[in-house]
């Protein structure tokens, strides 16, 4: 009996440690878009660096970044948008093409920013921004692609983007 018991009690003190943990990811490549959702209100999905993944802009705490179409200007422009109240963005560069903006993306390890924007605006393929979140942490994220057009008569945006996060509050970047 005592040795059912010890087996027993083995295995209760060994079964809770065996639970993987999943790192969170600091880099990537996510796409957002401005699809639109109903529930209980209208909510669109953006883009968490912190947790690295999609969140609904509701309920609150929403994302980090959002993307948004401008369809005052003509023609319309896609933008980013922080939800954190405070200018969030600022533009490293535009980059002729995309072997020369992944090239400076890979190469920029520590920025000072002298200027920071309310919005990304416009964004575009082949640019670099760095990104401020709410915490003062910081994320450089290159424009991989976008997609602005019209889907069932409605303007649709979406953006394709490779991101790293550091999340200490430094202006130096992992890799």
């Amino acid at each position: 009996m005592k040795r059912y018991l010890f087996i027993l009690s083995a295995l209760f003190l060994i079964l809770p440690g065996c639970t993987k943990v999943e790192k969170t990811r600091t880099s990537g490549i996510d796409t957002i878009d401005n699809t639109q959702y109903f529930s209980t209100a209208y909510y669109y999905y953006g883009f968490t660096f912190s947790s690295a993944k999609l969140v609904a802009t509701y309920p609150a705490p929403g994302p980090d970044i959002t993307v948004y179409i401008n369809s005052d200007s003509i023609p319309s422009r896609l933008t980013l948008q922080a939800s954190n109240l405070k200018p969030s963005f600022f533009k490293v560069g535009d980059y002729v093409d995309e072997e020369a903006a992944k090239s400076a993306f890979n190469d920029l390890k520590s920025f000072s920013a002298d200027q920071w924007l309310d919005m990304a605006d416009p964004i575009n393929e082949n640019q670099i921004w760095i990104f401020r979140t709410g915490r003062d942490t910081y994320a450089k994220v290159r424009i991989i692609s976008i997609v602005n057009e019209i889907r069932e008569t409605l303007p649709y945006g979406e953006c394709k983007f490779e991101w790293v996060y550091q999340s200490d509050g430094s202006l130096t970047f992992p890799k």
